[in-house]
């Protein structure tokens, strides 16, 4: 059951000869949900061997070119490749827009259906939801409409112990109910309760997608106890003027959120282009949270399986 993070893009504004533009692929159980595109996203796509017919859903945080640029060139791509299956876009309503001019001009007609999802990004709240996660928005403070992404494993059943069906003799009538944390009771009356059965289940993974952001302790409620933050990280913390001014965060400020909301690990990202080597600004988040990581092009970052504590 897989939960992983593919950084596709780690740069902010312009691309380097060593970073693209922002852009994130989730794999939450080979279910594959394309966050923010930059250009050069559909490159990068095909270097990490991601099939392009997997991405069904893209979710954009916000209209600034370095996270929405390689959106036009991908829906073109598909276009090309004749793919017929919908293509569901979450972003601000204007993105509806600037695509329609794109798409007449260029395309004419689609051999898919576009679906547009409107976003409030002052809003928390849920805009999508299937049987294995749960996908809410997160609002950020920025120079525009903007807000980030929390993705949330739907809660795991109960695992059943080896041989208990055989054991006690469990109709497969039962065996769901059992998952879901009810007792068996068998054709004697006797009470075979669950603990007996079961394993306990796993517990649901999560990630939170938070660039372009000013520093804002809002959103702490929001993202408390994730396994991955990405956070962005645009300069060091001796620029904090610069950070404010542009509505962006710095090194500490991204720690001290990854702090607060007592996350599983920390990942920097959307890195000004002045900096060479980011790892002076990892280290400085390190001395605050010391579970932080550098954002790299191609970086895969995994939430392994636990159990519940009983």
């Amino acid at each position: 059951m897989t939960f992983e993070l593919t950084i596709l893009g780690s740069s902010s504004a312009i691309p380097t000869s060593k970073r693209n533009l922002t852009a994130h692929v989730l794999n939450v159980h080979e279910r594959f949900f394309l966050i923010d595109c930059g250009e050069g996203t559909q490159i990068q796509i095909r270097k990490n061997k991601i099939k392009f017919g997997k991405i069904n859903h893209i979710f954009i945080s916000h209209l600034h070119g370095d996270h929405i640029f390689g959106l036009f060139g991908l829906i073109s791509t598909f276009n090309l490749l004749n793919r017929d299956k919908d293509l569901h876009i979450y972003a601000h309503p204007e993105l509806e827009k600037f695509l329609a001019h794109h798409i007449e001009y260029f395309e004419k007609t689609l051999s898919f259906n576009l679906i547009y999802h409107h976003i409030k990004p002052k809003v928390n709240e849920v805009i999508y939801e299937d049987d294995k996660v749960t996908i809410e928005t997160i609002p950020l403070k920025h120079r525009v409409p903007t807000c980030g992404f929390k993705f949330t494993e739907k809660p795991h059943l109960f695992n059943l112990k080896k041989n208990v069906v055989q054991t006690y003799q469990i109709p497969i009538s039962k065996i769901q109910s059992i998952k879901e944390g009810a007792d068996f009771i068998n054709e004697e009356g006797e009470v075979i309760p669950n603990h007996k059965l079961t394993l306990p289940p796993y517990k649901s993974r999560s990630y939170a997608y938070c660039t372009d952001t000013a520093y804002s302790e809002k959103i702490v409620p929001i993202i408390q106890n994730v396994d991955l933050l990405f956070h962005e990280a645009t300069f060091a913390k001796n620029m904090k003027d610069q950070a404010k001014k542009t509505f962006h965060s710095t090194s500490e400020d991204a720690a001290n959120i990854a702090q607060q909301a007592n996350a599983g690990k920390l990942i920097l990202g959307h890195f000004s282009a002045r900096y060479k080597d980011a790892q002076p600004i990892v280290n400085e988040a390190r001395s605050i949270f010391e579970q932080t990581s550098e954002a790299e092009d191609g970086n895969k970052y995994s939430v392994d399986l636990e159990r519940e504590k009983r």
